[in-house]
């Protein structure tokens, strides 16, 4: 438990600081920029979101979930194949997005040119923090992030300085990409893009099931990004992402959690099977008590002063979202619970399942409630969404709790 503990307080840390720097990101374009600009800058925010949702499932998902806790020899060579398949995949989407932004152009395809410079250096350091916390050493990843911190500040106010979105884009990417550097130092070793196809067929059991459902996750927020501004307009894109960072520092702690939760869970069932599911219910539960926390102190103790001072002109439609962002994230926290004891049991077909479904329910809630009430609608029906999906999770984890017992017994017989 001890183990545990400093494993997950280290996980906690590293994300406080990832989240913060983005939290703090968000907050300095969006004064920046304004609405609609910044409505530009989500709309790469949450394609990079998609695009780094790939390279986990492709590469970093699997290393999670079949090398946390080998011996280190198992564990570098596994690492530096996963990083080199994270760099692979940032290559060929980085190149993707700039021909697409050569189309478009204008600020959206400006936006896009430079979300392709910078998806290499991005995806390459953020595969080095799933393996150093696959082998337990969540301390290497805190101070790879704070690396990334450091560099971003300065990057920032360069960007400031010309005030395009492209300038913040490639501000916050290049930093990424100074921390990626470090971590090929810290590992002591290189990526090989060349193992990439190994590595998928040795994984495709999980590989591509997890990059379905990764890919539905975060596919589901872009689409509802594009609907929501092809529907109200790039502002109430920006007013969703304003009320998302108001929930910023709250998210730290459950991304944090994210990124250890799956190899505890990992550990729980190969040391104490039964368990696992009450895990699993600490950990979902848990998270939704402390969202619902951080929604209440945003609702009723955060001064209008501060809100302002922080998100500036977003911030009178971003406050009036505050209620449904809580509930979306609480039903969110609560199916984390379930979606890591699935992992750990390997579960590809239904953790892909409950993802698909959760999925469908977030675009068709979110675009509906569009429709019907620009970006305040779109985030209740996000909010009802995330709860039925919450529970479809659960019901899930239950029945593969029961299938995982009936084939312990087989094997036992």
């Amino acid at each position: 438990m001890r183990a545990m503990a400093g494993r997950i307080s280290w996980g906690l840390g590293d994300q406080a600081v990832s989240s913060l720097t983005n939290f703090a990101v968000g907050l300095y374009v969006a004064r920046s920029l304004g609405a609609t600009a910044f409505g530009v800058f989500s709309l790469a925010w949450v394609t990079y979101g998609v695009i780094i949702n790939i390279s986990r499932g492709l590469a970093t998902d699997p290393l999670m979930v079949r090398f946390s806790g080998v011996t280190t020899d198992v564990w570098r060579i596994a690492t530096a194949r996963a990083a080199g398949t994270a760099l692979a995949v940032g290559v060929g989407t980085g190149v993707l997005c700039v021909l697409v932004g050569l189309g478009i152009g204008g600020q959206v395809g400006l936006a896009f040119v430079g979300l392709g410079i910078v998806l290499p250096g991005l995806l390459l350091q953020d595969a080095w923090r799933f393996g150093f916390f696959a082998a337990g050493q969540g301390r290497k990843s805190f101070v790879n992030d704070v690396v990334w911190g450091v560099a971003l500040a300065p990057a920032m106010l360069f960007a400031a300085k010309h005030g395009s979105v492209l300038g913040f884009v490639l501000g916050w990417g290049l930093s990424g990409a100074v921390a990626a550097g470090y971590g090929c130092f810290q590992i002591g070793l290189l990526p090989k893009p060349s193992a990439i196809g190994g590595w998928l067929r040795e994984q495709r059991d999980l590989g591509f099931r997890y990059l379905v459902e990764n890919v539905s996750n975060s596919g589901a927020s872009q689409l509802r990004a594009y609907g929501l501004g092809a529907i109200a307009g790039l502002a109430a894109v920006g007013t969703v992402r304003g009320a998302e960072l108001l929930m910023g520092p709250f998210q730290a702690v459950l991304m944090g959690l994210s990124l250890v939760t799956v190899a505890e869970a990992a550990r729980v069932l190969r040391r104490a099977p039964h368990r696992l599911p009450l895990f699993c219910v600490l950990l979902g539960g848990g998270q939704a008590a402390a969202a619902l926390l951080w929604g209440l102190f945003l609702l009723f103790l955060l001064p209008t002063t501060v809100g302002v001072h922080m998100l500036g002109s977003v911030w009178p439609t971003a406050s009036a979202l505050i209620l449904p962002a809580t509930i979306s994230v609480m039903g969110a926290s609560f199916s984390t619970g379930a979606a890591s004891g699935l992992r750990a049991l390997g579960m590809a077909k239904r953790s892909l399942r409950s993802q698909v479904i959760a999925s469908v329910f977030y675009v068709t809630g979110g675009l509906v409630g569009a429709f019907v009430g620009g970006a305040v609608g779109s985030a209740w029906g996000v909010a009802g969404a995330t709860v039925t999906g919450s529970a479809i999770w659960w019901f899930q984890l239950r029945a593969g709790l029961r299938a995982h017992a009936r084939e312990e017994e087989v094997r036992t017989s």
